[in-house]
């Protein structure tokens, strides 16, 4: 195959790094398995790591993103994933970290970057494993690719679990109305401010992302305060540090071999939709990758019509959604299990991807799945929001505010208390 397609790079992509290299070096269970060139791809080495005593039926999980690697941010998910007796088996996506490079060192172009190439990956690792079936759990992005799995290869489903249900560009209608009732419609203290703070002239795109990061970690128990504090002057530092957090945009940030968006961005700008498609109301949801929707394909349609997809599941599906999740409302996920055939439906106290910020209630819906117990999950909600919270964003929401009482009191000109003696 000659390096034509080498020559289809989006704009403003990063040089291979040998970070993750050498990061990984030290984790066990690290393999590849060589993808063969296509007319879209040149030939390159499919990273993947699995960990845990091995089982009949293995646990593939998925991260979000698409930009999020799996080998090295997940090093202590699977080390209590295998404490708890799961293999898992976990694959470094296309385009990101182990799995960037072509053998000749040169990163993968963006015509390889297509959801039903990932899918395939996805198939190849389990081949070289010699696994016939597995359990497929994904995250965001990542469950769309399970359920896409499933609706390609549905021989090799065992069972399968979405956390934070992605099904189809058509759900940002959903989004944008949860956005609208909370923010804009809901409670008169938030939607007051919300206004007054646009009427300042606060960009919607930042504002919109603050208020979704704040109220996906804490709810309007962190919302209510931080607006009210922002209110009163606009150096607040946690909303500041929230405002740089969402101006960044996701898309934005390139931490080598932990999230890379620069070459993998052409699957959900050209598959997935993630360009803007504004509808002229405020906190358009569409917006959020609107600076960086020029470097990337345009939207072309979805390679899976998944909501149609899951009348066929016949395996027993787990749909794990967050009461507070902005992004992939929970309203998806009851379509989800409305729709397969042995499906139930488990809403958590959380905001995002449990595999983020709730990663023992995920892994304990993967038990009771491995297990066949998967209807046992709906009452054991209550269980599953008193497990301790140790994702990789999981102490944000307390370390925001105890910020914000911080700040307050500093504000107030209150005497702040003494240290306690050594």
């Amino acid at each position: 195959m000659t390096r034509a397609a080498g020559t289809d790079r989006a704009k403003g992509t990063h040089a291979p790094s040998a970070l993750p290299r050498l990061l990984a070096a030290p984790v066990k269970g690290v393999r590849r398995v060589r993808r063969a060139a296509t007319d879209t791809a040149p030939a390159f080495d499919l990273a993947y790591v699995r960990s845990g005593r091995r089982a009949r039926i293995p646990v593939v999980v998925i991260p979000g993103g698409p930009g999020l690697g799996s080998v090295l941010p997940y090093r202590r998910f699977r080390r209590v994933a295998a404490a708890r007796g799961l293999d898992v088996i976990m694959m470094e996506h296309r385009g990101v970290g182990l799995s960037r490079v072509d053998p000749s060192g040169r990163s993968l172009p963006i015509s390889a970057m297509r959801i039903v190439d990932v899918v395939d990956d996805l198939a190849a690792v389990l081949d070289a494993e010699r696994v016939s079936r597995a359990y497929v759990a994904g995250s965001s992005y990542g469950s769309y690719i399970a359920a896409a799995f499933g609706a390609r290869h549905p021989g090799r489903v065992a069972g399968m679990l979405l956390d934070s249900t992605l099904q189809s560009t058509a759900d940002r209608d959903v989004e944008r109305a949860l956005i609208r009732e909370l923010f804009v419609e809901g409670d008169a203290r938030i939607a007051g401010a919300v206004q007054e703070l646009l009427t300042e002239g606060s960009d919607p795109r930042i504002l919109l992302g603050v208020l979704r990061a704040a109220y996906e970690l804490g709810g309007a128990e962190l919302l209510t305060p931080l607006l009210r504090q922002r209110l009163r002057g606009p150096h607040a530092s946690v909303w500041a540090a929230l405002e740089a957090y969402a101006d960044r945009g996701e898309s934005e940030t390139h931490v080598p071999g932990f999230y890379e968006f620069d070459l993998v961005g052409a699957i959900a700008f050209r598959e997935l939709g993630f360009g803007p498609d504004p509808d002229g109301s405020a906190l358009d949801p569409s917006l959020a990758y609107a600076p960086v929707a020029d470097r990337f394909p345009r939207f072309t349609g979805e390679p899976f019509d998944l909501p149609a997809a899951a009348s066929g599941f016949a395996w027993p599906t787990v749909l794990l959604a967050g009461t507070r999740d902005l992004r992939t409302p929970a309203a998806v996920a009851e379509r989800v299990a409305a729709t397969a055939p042995d499906a139930v439906l488990v809403e958590i106290e959380n905001g995002h991807s449990a595999l983020e910020s709730h990663p023992l209630a995920l892994l304990h819906a993967l038990e009771r799945l491995s297990r066949g117990e998967h209807r046992r999950l709906p009452a054991e909600v209550d269980l599953m929001d008193r497990l301790p919270r140790r994702g990789l964003v999981a102490g944000l929401p307390r370390l925001l505010a105890t910020g914000a009482r911080w700040e307050a009191v500093l504000r107030s000109g209150r005497v702040l208390p003494a240290a306690p003696a050594p």
